[in-house]
């Protein structure tokens, strides 16, 4: 105990006298002890030692509670050999009660000096509490296969992450003190992740990393989430798509300035897609929250000053609330839903006219889910196609005030998550929207103040819709009165509030001309951009609603209700202050629907009537009237030359740009045209190449033709002079066979003579005749063997001719095919063998 306050008096800054008495005391007690005989020895009752320890490595000590068998137990945390090793003892005595209860009451009796020390701090921690604010982002990331990990998207309309099953991914929280004195962020205790706000079934994620960013202001620390433990398992499977997984991310730090490590809850829901599943990169963003560390310096038990954690509201600070802050709830009871759907049946059956009830209804403000129809309805440009037809010409036009708009873009309601994102679809439409109307008004073109409009109708309706709607109030609604002829009507506007303020807050009234207050100092905003710009959306989207029910004079009507609700304190406040509080304090009074409410209900229960506004409006008329007749004409001159002289910088500084872009973009468009040309000559070249390469491979077609007919009729012309040849040697015996048969009749007469020459002369023997009539039957035998082979060979010879048919059609198909080539040999050759095929023809028959 007295080691832990020794490291917060010396973290602290305390004076060594409250050191030193408390040392003295804790050494006087260990003294007085049985079983402690010295501070840092502890004996068995032999008075043998059992273990020592330094004092001033002892870390924290406390007991058990009473009334439980640990209430003789206490236990303290010892630092070993100075090391970042700690070990915990712990040990029953029957005098710890007594021991302990001597200690608190030492430190009741040193409590008053101790808090009058603590006063004089450094670091100005007061005595009974202090509001530390702490910002805590979270961001998850996931690998994106190539080694990396990058933001994964949340949701537009609820923080819920979108992952994906299966990937490895990394939770990064950076924690950072946005209010009062720095406190010291040692390390992380601990990471853990679980499911819903009570963080059931904890997990305790790996710390990868901890530690200051760079720039040194806020502590960060990297866990894993790796797919393969068991413990992610929920985060690897599809969730549904209105049912996202409720987890939690907590981390506990140790504070320097604390004692017990500070726990740090953030929401984490997420809705987890299939492992291929692809997202848009303009939705990644982290989840914020606030947190507020409220310290108070109180007595414990274990009896030394102890500081301890306990959330309270959020306090203010000097910061002014940003453009498109603030939730806007969705939900709507089912009575007013009912009124409203019965209210669009009839409405849309007849849109010229208004119903009945409609005025009631819209004062009530309208649901967030029918707003954009309702306006358009309001607004009766919902059938404007003429709009929308020029809002796609409108778009593709360049702008003299492009650079103002592109501007403004990355100012207009910073705090929302749909044009947080720079180069974002939010961004972009809103500058397409700007941009159109500064072509379609050329005469009032682009004026700050316009685009934190334009992006209430964005996030109601497509760009188209609410182009159309822009147009409507910035013309039917006579909004773009205030931007014209040097803003004469909107001074105007000013002179009839401050008439309105005399007529029914006149103590208000005569403070602010006390103070040296004007019109124009704090109500320009609520004119020119229609209270969007620094107001909560709720109360922005109510304002909307009134504005085209009842026209532009409703701004009166809100301005004399917020005057009304802040009467107390502008009567309070001085000139700075006033302004601080316009700027700073009157936006964050309407962050509740409650709040914009109630002031929406004392808007139109205040009567500025059309009257009033016009007497108003004449004696502005006459008043300057009267000081232009009393002032000086050289003063005039003066001030004409003055406005000139503004008005020629001002044209010399956009000419000076218009310049800058037009050299700009020549020099980009000769870069663009010398890359153009060299692509050029480069398809040139490839162009020509190609060329070459198809002439090539034409020759190529055409030579493989001819070879392949070559080849085709050298084959065929073969074969015919095969067949041409066996015909030829048919032929040639057939004709031998003839020759033979001649004579061997001439020889059958002969014989026959000398047969009969023999018979006559002398009696031949009988066995040469029969020898020779058998040589006879043997030759007829053979004759008629020739005479069925010469048969044969007469039809093959006509299968031949068939053939040589075919094979002259076929060369004549052939022909026909190469008939562009045109060759004089070709020709000559087809037709000597049609000659000689001929021939051969006519020989063989």
């Amino acid at each position: 105990v007295i080691s832990e306050s020794r490291n917060y008096c010396n973290q602290s800054k305390f004076p060594d006298f409250i050191l030193r008495y408390l040392t003295t005391f804790w050494l006087f007690v260990c003294m007085c002890q049985m079983y402690v005989p010295l501070c840092d020895r502890i004996l068995d009752g032999d008075g043998g030692e059992i273990c020592s320890f330094p004092v001033q490595r002892i870390l924290f000590c406390t007991r058990g509670h009473h009334g439980t068998p640990e209430n003789d137990c206490f236990s303290f945390t010892e630092n070993h050999n100075s090391s970042a090793i700690f070990r915990i003892h712990t040990f029953q005595c029957a005098e710890v009660s007594r021991l302990l209860h001597s200690f608190a009451a030492a430190f009741e009796f040193c409590s008053r000096g101790v808090q009058h020390a603590i006063q004089s701090l450094d670091h100005n921690v007061t005595a009974t509490h202090d509001v530390y604010t702490f910002c805590v982002t979270l961001e998850i990331r996931e690998e994106d296969g190539k080694g990396n990990f990058s933001a994964v998207p949340v949701e537009r309309e609820r923080p819920c992450f979108k992952l994906r099953a299966g990937v490895d991914r990394r939770v990064v929280l950076s924690v950072q003190q946005t209010s009062n004195c720095e406190l010291t962020i040692e390390r992380c205790f601990g990471l853990l992740l679980g499911s819903g706000k009570e963080l059931d079934d904890v997990h305790l994620l790996t710390v990868e990393s901890m530690g200051k960013a760079l720039h040194g202001k806020a502590y960060n620390i990297t866990g894993r989430l790796a797919p393969s433990l068991p413990a992610m398992k929920t985060l690897n499977e599809e969730t549904a798509r209105d049912k996202p997984l409720p987890l939690c991310l907590a981390t506990d730090l140790i504070i320097s300035e604390v004692q017990d490590p500070i726990r740090f809850v953030i929401d984490a829901p997420v809705r987890v897609f299939s492992s291929t599943e692809w997202f848009w990169h303009f939705g990644r963003r982290s989840v914020m929250d606030t947190f507020h560390l409220q310290l108070k310096l109180v007595c414990l038990s274990v009896v030394f000053p102890s500081i301890v954690m306990h959330f309270v509201p959020c306090t203010e600070n000097d910061e002014p609330l940003l453009s498109g802050s603030g939730d806007v709830s969705r939900e709507c009871t089912e009575k007013i839903l009912e009124a409203w759907s019965d209210l669009l049946a009839k409405w849309h059956s007849n849109p010229t006219t208004r119903p009945r009830q409609l005025t009631a209804l819209v004062r009530g403000g309208v649901p967030e889910a029918l707003r954009g129809d309702v306006w358009q309805l309001l607004a009766a440009c919902r059938s404007d196609d003429l709009v929308l037809h020029n809002y796609r010409l409108l778009v593709a036009k360049a702008s003299p005030h492009d650079s103002a708009i592109t501007r403004d873009i990355n100012r207009t309601f910073p705090a929302h998550e749909h044009f947080k994102d720079s180069g974002g679809d939010g961004q972009d439409a809103l500058y397409k929207i700007c941009k159109a109307y500064s072509v379609y008004d050329q005469e009032i073109g682009y004026c700050q103040g316009q685009s934190f409009l334009a992006a209430v109708l964005l996030l109601h309706m497509p760009e188209e819709q609410a182009f159309s709607l822009l147009v409507r109030i910035m013309f039917e609604y006579g909004l773009r009165e205030l931007f014209r002829k040097n803003f004469d009507t909107l001074h105007c506007k000013f002179f009839q509030l401050e008439g309105l303020m005399q007529e029914q807050l006149p103590d208000v009234h005569s403070h602010f001309q006390a103070v040296g207050l004007e019109a124009h100092m704090y109500a320009s905003q609520w004119f020119l951009t229609l209270f969007t710009a620094k107001f909560p959306l709720s109360m922005v989207f109510h304002i909307i609603d009134l504005l085209l029910l009842e026209g532009l004079n409703v701004i009166f009507n809100v301005a004399l209700a917020l005057l009304k609700s802040s009467r107390e304190d502008l009567l309070q406040l001085d000139f700075e202050g006033s302004l601080k509080f316009f700027r700073v304090q009157l936006p964050k009074r309407y962050r509740t629907e409650e709040s914009t409410r109630s002031l929406m209900n004392t808007a139109c229960s205040l009567k500025v009537g059309q009257r009033g506004l016009k007497r108003l409006e004449k004696d502005y008329e006459a008043m300057r009237e009267e000081l232009a007749e009393q002032e000086d004409p050289l003063e005039q001159l003066k001030r004409e030359g003055r406005r000139l002289q503004e008005t020629n910088l001002r044209l010399e500084q956009e000419n000076d740009d218009l310049a800058h872009e037009l050299v700009t973009s020549k020099i980009a468009l000769r870069n663009d045209l010398d890359r153009a040309e060299d692509k050029a000559d480069m398809l040139n070249k490839e162009l020509l190449l190609t060329k070459q390469r198809l002439v090539d491979a034409e020759e190529d077609k055409r030579r493989l033709q001819c070879e392949a007919l070559k080849v085709i009729i050298q084959r065929e012309t073969e074969r015919a002079d095969a067949e041409v040849q066996k015909n030829h040697a048919i032929i040639s015996e057939y004709k031998q066979l003839q020759a033979c048969e001649c004579c061997r009749e001439f020889l059958v007469e002969l014989e026959g003579v000398e047969e009969a020459n023999v018979i006559g002369r002398d009696n031949a023997s009988v066995s040469e005749r029969v020898e020779q009539t058998a040589g006879e039957e043997e030759m007829h035998q053979q004759l008629r063997n020739v005479e069925a082979e010469l048969a044969q060979t007469k039809l093959q010879l006509v299968e031949a001719e068939c053939r040589i048919q075919d094979l002259e059609h076929e060369v004549s198909v052939a022909l026909n095919e190469v008939h562009t080539s045109r060759r004089t040999w070709f020709n000559r050759t087809l037709t000597s063998i049609k000659t000689v095929t001929g021939a051969q023809g006519k020989d063989s028959s």
